[in-house]
């Protein structure tokens, strides 16, 4: 179906208004990432959910950007090391990006390629024998290590996204 715009208004249920807020968050705290990634900037951001639960980002820190904003010190020291180890996360973070679009395409390319050969329409099972059940069963099982694969990858990304977040937290009252 692809995105479509939506009005700009409070959304009334409140389960789709913390979804939203919840995806809305995530893509904020994505484009500060970036925009402390590409800039070098400092960014702070705190949110608060509408059920009250509070939400950081920082780069290098919430607390570090805030201190020097109410103290107007511009002469931060981040460690080397440590800002060596971000850049690696950042640069690991970028090519798993990379690769999953590449996978989402490749993903899209194999749908039309299965709907333009006819492959795509629906098995029915009551009608196989065993032998091709068996084989059913063998690519069943080889799709669902696929799949774990995959979780397996956003998990690791996710991990490596909240390893660059440790400069900023997220609490969870």
């Amino acid at each position: 179906m692809g995105r479509r715009k939506i009005e700009m208004e409070m959304v009334k249920d409140s389960n789709a208004r913390q979804v939203t807020f919840s995806k809305r968050r995530n893509g904020l705290f994505k484009k500060a990432n970036e925009l402390a990634t590409l800039c070098a900037a400092q960014v702070a951001i705190v949110v608060f959910s509408p059920g009250g639960k509070s939400f950081s980002f920082g780069n290098p820190s919430v607390d570090e950007v805030t201190h020097r904003y109410l103290h107007e010190d511009y002469t931060i020291q981040v460690d080397p090391k440590q800002q060596a180890k971000v850049d690696k996360l950042n640069q690991e973070l970028n090519e798993v990006h990379r690769e999953l679009n590449l996978e989402k395409k490749r993903g899209k390319m194999l749908d039309k390629t299965l709907k333009e050969s006819g492959a795509a329409r629906a098995l029915d099972i009551n009608n196989l024998n065993y032998d091709e059940l068996m084989q059913l069963r063998a690519k069943l099982e080889e799709l669902k290590r696929n799949v774990k694969g995959h979780v397996n990858e956003i998990e690791a990304s996710s991990s490596l996204l909240m390893l660059k977040k440790s400069g900023g937290r997220e609490d969870h009252d």
